[in-house]
């Protein structure tokens, strides 16, 4: 036993995998699921991506790290990190497309060629440099569309604010050409989007603004029906309410309601319809959404994994699916984004727990 650890234990202090098994007990699933470990000690992981090896892509926010993970012998388990960048600015977003590793940073999208082949020594190329220097909700999600452009959100640099074409969008970035426009607006701080695998529609989470006390504004699911579609921000909330401050004389009808909205300040991030075999029918195509957890609400509220059903482009039920993350104000986990493994299995990220999470289903 090293110093170190045996000082930490002296003290009741445990280490890192005994910390995250402390974690795992305490999260409930919904019936015939189980949640394991698939990689503990991965530092504020947030986006994941898997490559067609299998290699599991994590990036951070606060730790400023692009993680790969590696399950050698396909337990479920990964049984190497490599940190593959380190020092970057809030990597926090990452895609795979043909084999490369595209990373968000704040201020620019970097790509590493051909990753899985060049794990030891990894370099990067920028592919686009243009984008706003502001870290106050300047951390990206990204993900590839059908048709091969990079989606990159730009959130608010505020909490609320009427900010000019920059900010509060997604883009849809060209990777060869480096052509960029606006596929949504009034949108003021998505970390999380995903396309329907049927439909192709894109939907995404929003994170309301605050100081409008505990219950409102509502956080929202959206979807998109047309390029250039706006949400509202900062004039219009969850397609209901009038800001106070940037509302006067604003017509709600001409801002798109969210397909749901939820409690304030759950802090909903990433979102991942389900499209693997492993989880029984009722699940395929759903939505599963990160509710992150409340940062400035009296009580804490979010802090779970939950499942909107949907049925003809509607959401139709709204059903916690992993618990636990937080009991009687004491926060134990935070969950982030999604990603599939090649079995069906369901990884989710912790930022807070510095984990990720796998979720099976027990076949009988």
């Amino acid at each position: 036993m090293n110093k170190l650890l045996g000082s930490l234990l002296l003290l009741g202090i445990t280490s890192a995998p005994a910390m995250a098994k402390n974690i795992l007990d305490k999260l409930t699933v919904a019936p015939g699921f189980e949640v394991s470990l698939f990689a503990d000690d991965v530092e504020n992981a947030r986006q994941i991506a898997v490559s067609k090896k299998g290699i599991v892509y994590a990036g951070s926010r606060k730790a400023g790290n692009v993680y790969a993970l590696i399950d050698h012998n396909s337990d479920g388990v990964a049984d190497k990190k490599i940190v593959i960048a380190e020092g970057l600015n809030m990597p926090s977003g990452l895609a795979i497309k043909d084999g490369d590793l595209y990373v968000g940073e704040v201020h620019r999208i970097i790509r590493f060629k051909n990753i899985d082949t060049q794990l030891k020594d990894p370099k990067f190329d920028v592919i686009y440099n243009a984008l706003p220097s502001e870290r106050h909700h300047g951390w990206k999600f990204l993900r590839f569309t059908p048709t091969g452009e990079l989606l990159i959100p730009v959130g608010v640099p505020c909490n609320i604010c009427a900010e000019d074409e920059r900010y509060g969008r997604i883009f849809s970035l060209n990777v060869e050409t480096k052509q960029i426009k606006t596929i949504a607006q009034g949108v003021r701080n998505t970390v999380g989007f995903d396309f329907h695998p049927s439909t192709q529609a894109l939907w995404f989470s929003d994170n309301g603004r605050d100081m409008m006390g505990d219950d409102i504004p509502p956080d929202e699911i959206n979807r998109v029906s047309k390029e250039g579609e706006h949400f509202g921000f900062p004039y219009v909330h969850a397609g209901a309410i009038i800001d106070p401050e940037f509302g006067k004389g604003k017509n709600i009808a001409d801002y798109t309601s969210p397909a749901l909205a939820l409690a304030a300040h759950v802090a909903p991030l990433g979102i991942h319809f389900y499209n693997g075999k492993q989880f029984p029918a009722n699940y395929k195509q759903q939505l599963f959404v990160a509710e992150h957890g409340s940062w400035n609400r009296s009580k804490k509220s979010g802090y779970k994994v939950a499942l909107a059903t949907i049925e003809q482009g509607r959401v139709t039920k709204y059903t916690p699916f992993i618990t636990g993350f937080m009991k009687d104000e004491a926060t134990f986990g935070r969950p982030v984004a999604f990603a599939e493994l090649g079995d069906g299995s369901l990884l989710v990220s912790d930022d807070y727990a510095n984990v990720i999470y796998r979720v099976s289903y027990k076949k009988n």
